[in-house]
C-alpha cells in the first residue's frame, strides 16, 4: 500500500477535534468512511469534512472491503467491545485509551489482534510530544555519560485543570442516543463498587503521567506506596532500578493544565513541562540544568508541533511502513497492569483485598 484507506468511528468532540481533524490532513491517508450512532451529527460531519460514505454503525462500516483501518473514539465503557469487532474484522485500530478498564478485557483484544495479524495502537499520544522526544534523548544521553551525575528521584506531578483551552470548530447537535448494550464493565471484577468511578478516571487520566515515565526510563516500575482514595490528592511512589519515583496527582483550578516530571541527578536536573491535550502547536518545554563550576540551563525548542497530529502521522506511517507502533496496545496493556498494581495495593491497605490477592 501506498496509501491507507481509513474509517473513523466515533465523531463526538474529541473524534473531531483531536482525531478526525488530524487524519483529514495526513498526506498519505483517507478517511474513507465514518461510523456515527447520531444521525445528524453523522451527517452535518460527513459533509463538513467530504467522508464519501457514512453508517449508523462500526458493524457495518468494518464490512467495508476499502477501509484498511479504523480510529476509534466511543465513550469509554463501549470502546473495548468496538474495537474487538474491528479488530476480528481484520482492521488495523488506533483507538483512545485506556484501551479497556482492566487487563482481562486487554488481553482479550490483544489475542484478538494477534490472531488476526493486525496492528493494534492506543492513544498515548504524548510520546510522540518532541518536547518529550528532546527529554528523553537528553536522559539518555544523561545517564549513559554520566554528564549529570548519578540520577536521585524523579517527582511527576499531573493536577487536572482545564485541558480543553476554549476549543472550536467541531460540529455539535443537539441529538441524544441510546448505544448498545454491550457496554464493558469500568472496573476490575476485585474492586468494590465504591471505587470504580475514582478508579477509571484515575486510569483514564493519570495513566498518561505512567505511560510517559515507562516510557522515559523503559522500565516498568514495583509499587512502593499508594494513596488514591484517602485524601484528595493522590500520592503513589514508585520503584524503578536504583531510584524512586513519587507521582503527585488530583483536580486543581486552573485555567490550563499542570503535569510536570523533574528528573533530579546530583549534579544537574531535566525538568520537562507537558502542555493542555488540545493546546495546538504547542510541545512539552524542557528545560536542562547544569552544576559544577560552570553553571548553565539550557532550553531546548522543538518546533510548533502537535502530539495528535504527529501520531496520527505515527499510525498511517507505521502501517505503511510495516514499523512497530510507538504507542503499542502491548504498551498499554502493561498501563493496566501498572495502574492495578497501585489499586490493589490501596485496597490491601484499606483491608478490602488480603496481600495474597493483591498479589
Amino acid at each position: 500500500m501506498t496509501k491507507l484507506n481509513i474509517g473513523m468511528i466515533g465523531a463526538g468532540f474529541i473524534g473531531q477535534l483531536a482525531h478526525l481533524m488530524n487524519f483529514v490532513e495526513v498526506a498519505n491517508c483517507k478517511v474513507q468512511a465514518l461510523a456515527e450512532f447520531k444521525p445528524e451529527l453523522r451527517r452535518k460531519v460527513a459533509a463538513r469534512f467530504d467522508i464519501p460514505e457514512t453508517y449508523a454503525s462500526h458493524v457495518d462500516l468494518i464490512k467495508d472491503p476499502n477501509i484498511d483501518a479504523v480510529v476509534v473514539v466511543m465513550p469509554r465503557s463501549f470502546t473495548g467491545p468496538v474495537v474487538l469487532d474491528c479488530l476480528q474484522a481484520g482492521k488495523h485500530v488506533l483507538s483512545e485509551k485506556p484501551m479497556t478498564a482492566n487487563s482481562k478485557q486487554a488481553k482479550i483484544l490483544l489475542d484478538a489482534a494477534q490472531a488476526s495479524k493486525v496492528k493494534y495502537a492506543v492513544g498515548y499520544m504524548k510520546r510522540f510530544d518532541e518536547g518529550v522526544e528532546i527529554a528523553k534523548k537528553a536522559l539518555s544521553e544523561a545517564l549513559q555519560s554520566g554528564s549529570l551525575g548519578k540520577l536521585l528521584s524523579v517527582h511527576a506531578t499531573c493536577y487536572q485543570g482545564n485541558s480543553y483551552c476554549n476549543p472550536y470548530g467541531h460540529v455539535v447537535t443537539q441529538e441524544t442516543v441510546e448505544y448498545p448494550s454491550t457496554a464493558w464493565s469500568s472496573a476490575p471484577e476485585w474492586l468494590p463498587n465504591d471505587y470504580h468511578r475514582a478508579y477509571d478516571t484515575y486510569l483514564n487520566t493519570y495513566s498518561h503521567v505512567t505511560n510517559l515515565l515507562r516510557y522515559l526510563f523503559e522500565q516498568t516500575p514495583s509499587i512502593e506506596f499508594a494513596n488514591v482514595t484517602r485524601q484528595a490528592g493522590q500520592l503513589v511512589v514508585l520503584g524503578f532500578d536504583g531510584f524512586l519515583a513519587s507521582l503527585e496527582t488530583g483536580k486543581m483550578s486552573h485555567r490550563g493544565w499542570s503535569e510536570e516530571i523533574k528528573m533530579t541527578f546530583s549534579e544537574g536536573e531535566i525538568h520537562l513541562s507537558l502542555p493542555p491535550a488540545l493546546l495546538r502547536n504547542i510541545p512539552a518545554s524542557v528545560e536542562i540544568y547544569r552544576a559544577g563550576q560552570t553553571q548553565e540551563m539550557i532550553r531546548p525548542l522543538a518546533n510548533w508541533s502537535w502530539a495528535f497530529r504527529r501520531q496520527a502521522e505515527g499510525f498511517v506511517n507505521d502501517i505503511l511502513e510495516q514499523k512497530p507502533f510507538r504507542n503499542s496496545a502491548e504498551e498499554a496493556y502493561q498501563e493496566i497492569l501498572l495502574i492495578e498494581k497501585i489499586w490493589a495495593q490501596e485496597m490491601q491497605a484499606l483491608g478490602t483485598m488480603t496481600k495474597e490477592e493483591a498479589a
